[in-house]
């Protein structure tokens, strides 16, 4: 804001005049970071991210735009003129986001890179270092990659592994020491405690995890699940978001009674008189309990346990329109009012896709634990490729959704739930201008 007032008035601006633009600027701030924290620029800057972020700045700066200018034209009584500094302000702060998030941020080296050695033998292995090497944010760098198969020469590796301690190379190690193929090298990890190096020894998993928001698919089997996930009720955190989805589902509910008939209509033209609205669909909640999901139609007809593409069952065009926005989905309020879902958890499947899903993945119906949502941290967080889709359409986009909602379903909470929902606003309008 000093910035701009200096390029405004080519001087520096005074007391009074900097106090006088910093009041409705201040108002301004607190609903422009909103704006940012929903755009995801608070979240980890991973490469796909990076690849996008020039974008997702603009875009946000556009919307910042907008309500600056709704909140100057609603409020007209500060002694400003707003259109100029306004003009000037987002440019100046676009160019100086730029810069901080493209260029600089990501070299300022607030903290000095760690050398690590990664052991692994999953494909997780490569993606880890796919991500780390080639994104300056971490304060990570994999110097030696010992990939354990059964093909592998233990003693090779382990004089590798040794060298790169005694020589410098790295301080680090990550890897899996609970996994059966690490067994001929637990010994000289052991000893390397006794060296004067200081190592430090991290799970692969963990790491794996809080790069990108998600559990590893080697992680989740039995063991790992009875040692990670509790199902123990979490009294304060379960009362107050029950509370929050009869309070929100109220308000919701009764303001979205507006689009019902307009919903209706739309779907008579498209379809016929005869043509039904609503659906009723068989879907397995918490416990793996069934319940009756309700929705608006948005395909030719209702069917259980198929994907898209797998029958001549298609999409309607109104259909195609309420999915991005979400709006064939405002009956489930009332499913939520009930208790069958809550407003954010693992999305519930329809029970002759959950069945066969269950045949076909291992561990599967983890995600039944807790109390399914309207909206999850998979939907916020996956990429399904084609925008047409809200949802995974094949085993492998279904394995990846698992590990997304295991994640949430470990780390649940007030904070967490809030977060999906500030995030769910920004995609239903993503897929909505799209």
């Amino acid at each position: 804001l000093w910035i701009t007032l200096l390029v405004r008035y080519a001087e520096i601006p005074s007391k009074s005049l900097f106090y006088n633009h910093l009041i409705p600027f201040s108002f301004l701030f607190v609903l422009w970071i909103m704006v940012y924290f929903i755009s995801g620029l608070y979240d980890k800057h991973t490469t796909l991210f990076r690849s996008h972020l020039s974008s997702i700045i603009l875009n946000a700066q556009a919307i910042n735009i907008v309500f600056a200018a709704l909140f100057f034209f609603f409020i007209p009584y500060f002694n400003i003129a707003p259109k100029t500094n306004l003009i000037l302000y987002l440019v100046i702060s676009s160019l100086l986001v730029l810069v901080w998030r493209i260029f600089i941020f990501p070299r300022a080296g607030f903290q000095k890179k760690q050398k690590a050695v990664l052991i692994g033998y999953s494909d997780e292995v490569h993606e880890l270092i796919d991500e780390v090497n080639n994104n300056p944010r971490y304060n990570l760098e994999f110097t030696l990659i010992a990939e354990v198969d059964n093909e592998v020469d233990i003693i090779t590796l382990q004089k590798d592994i040794v060298e790169a301690i005694n020589s410098g190379k790295a301080s680090v190690i990550v890897a899996d020491i609970k996994s059966r193929k690490m067994q001929g090298l637990l010994t000289i990890l052991y000893n390397l405690t006794f060296t004067e190096t200081k190592i430090s020894f991290v799970d692969i998993h963990k790491v794996y995890e809080d790069i990108f928001d998600r559990i590893p698919p080697s992680a989740l089997k039995e063991g790992w699940i009875l040692e990670n996930i509790s199902t123990s009720p979490k009294v304060v955190y379960d009362v107050l978001k029950r509370t929050m989805d009869i309070f929100i589902g109220v308000i919701i509910g009764l303001v979205s009674l507006i689009v019902y008939p307009f919903v209706y209509v739309a779907i008579k033209i498209e379809d016929g008189v005869s043509s039904t609205i609503f659906i009723t669909q068989k879907r397995v909640g918490k416990n793996n309990k069934v319940f009756h999901s309700y929705k608006f139609r948005s395909m030719e007809r209702s069917e259980d346990g198929v994907w898209v593409g797998e029958t001549d069952n298609k999409i309607t065009k109104v259909g195609l329109f309420m999915r991005k926005t979400r709006i064939d989905e405002l009956p489930q309020l009332w499913n939520i009012l009930r208790g069958d879902i809550s407003f954010v958890g693992p999305r519930p499947d329809v029970l002759g896709l959950n069945k066969r899903l269950s045949e076909d993945i291992k561990c599967y119906n983890i995600r039944n634990v807790i109390k399914p949502g309207l909206t999850g941290w998979a939907q916020i967080k996956q990429d399904y490729g084609d925008n047409r889709q809200v949802s995974p359409q094949s085993v492998a986009d279904t394995q990846t959704r698992l590990m997304y909602d295991v994640y949430y379903i470990k780390n649940r909470s007030l904070l967490l739930d809030i977060r999906i929902a500030f995030r769910t606003i920004k995609t239903v309008l993503s897929r909505f201008g799209s």
